[in-house]
């Protein structure tokens, strides 16, 4: 197989690290990015995305804005963008192959990363509004924990140089940016109640969207639902779907990367309420790994190549 060249623009920011660490030793990927001089000169920048066959964009929205501006219109290079700038463009690809199709990511020339949070809710939701086990038009609430290197080298600092704090709560002010790209990838009616948190764990993200069946008309019940997502994931390497059965869910503060993204149905025992619970890794299938499982799809590469699985 040919070698593709890679360009990560912002590849020493935590995304692109873990990126770099997954194509590290691939035979299929020329990974190059720019030095601390050259990362500052437009005329650098502009070259380099320019001259890859692929470039990943690890950047603050703004900063990817500006780098896609940079690109030739005519150009070879094909883009993936980890930010949230693209993220419900018509003309960029949703980087979820497992609700898009494959074949979609393959063939496109320009994909959008998902959010960590919104992989979770979409995995559980997107699936089962599609097959009409959910209804569309309900007011859906997701409460959801992450590691604290999700929100970036800020908010990494700030848990390092707070150790008292051990929750987080953020997001109050409600309109948060993922909004939107839960809405539209899931096709609701009404965008999402979000209740984001933060814990001193450096990776792990569990995303929950409660249902209380008993009072939504348009509802499957538990067993359905679980037999939904069953069937939508069926023969997956990278979503498992789990019948919920433990009391507790646990995120270590060390836990080990991630690419996996599991799914699990939790219900009372009349099946007249369900939790839906998605559990994945912030830094893996939350952000570096879909980055690269797109990127292997794109240059026709085994979609798990690379991955932690």
């Amino acid at each position: 197989m040919a070698t593709n060249t890679v360009f990560i623009d912002g590849a020493e920011g935590t995304t692109g690290l873990e990126i770099a660490e997954r194509l590290a030793g691939r035979g299929e990927f020329d990974v190059f990015k720019l030095s601390d001089a050259e990362r500052k000169d437009p005329d650098c920048r502009r070259t380099a995305l320019n001259a890859a066959d692929f470039a990943i964009l690890c950047l603050p929205d703004d900063a990817a804005i500006e780098a896609v501006a940079m690109l030739d219109p005519d150009g070879k290079t094909r883009v993936i963008d980890a930010s949230s700038a693209h993220r419900t463009a018509g003309n960029w690809a949703y980087g979820f192959p497992e609700i898009v199709g494959p074949s979609v990511i393959a063939s496109a020339t320009r994909v959008s990363n998902p959010g960590c949070y919104p992989t979770g809710f979409l995995g559980l939701v997107a699936p089962l509004t599609r097959a009409g086990l959910l209804p569309r038009d309900w007011p859906y609430t997701v409460n959801a924990v992450s590691g604290f290197s999700g929100g970036g080298k800020a908010m990494i600092k700030r848990f390092e140089d707070e150790p008292e704090i051990a929750f987080r709560s953020y997001g109050l002010a409600m309109g948060h940016k993922h909004l939107p790209e839960m809405q539209r990838h899931a096709g609701l009616d009404h965008a999402p109640v979000f209740a984001p948190a933060v814990v001193p764990a450096h990776r792990g993200m569990l995303v929950e969207v409660p249902l209380p069946i008993a009072g939504m008309k348009k509802a499957a019940g538990p067993a359905e639902l679980l037999a939904g997502l069953q069937e939508h994931y069926a023969g997956s390497p990278i979503v498992g779907v789990h019948r919920g059965e433990d009391s507790e869910m646990l995120i270590a503060k060390n836990d080990a990367a991630s690419d996996r993204l599991d799914l699990y149905v939790f219900q009372d025992a009349q099946g007249t309420s369900a939790r839906l619970v998605a559990r994945l890794d912030n830094l893996g299938k939350g952000a570096s790994g879909a980055a690269v499982q797109s990127l292997n799809l794109m240059a026709g590469c085994d979609p798990t190549a690379g991955l932690r699985l």
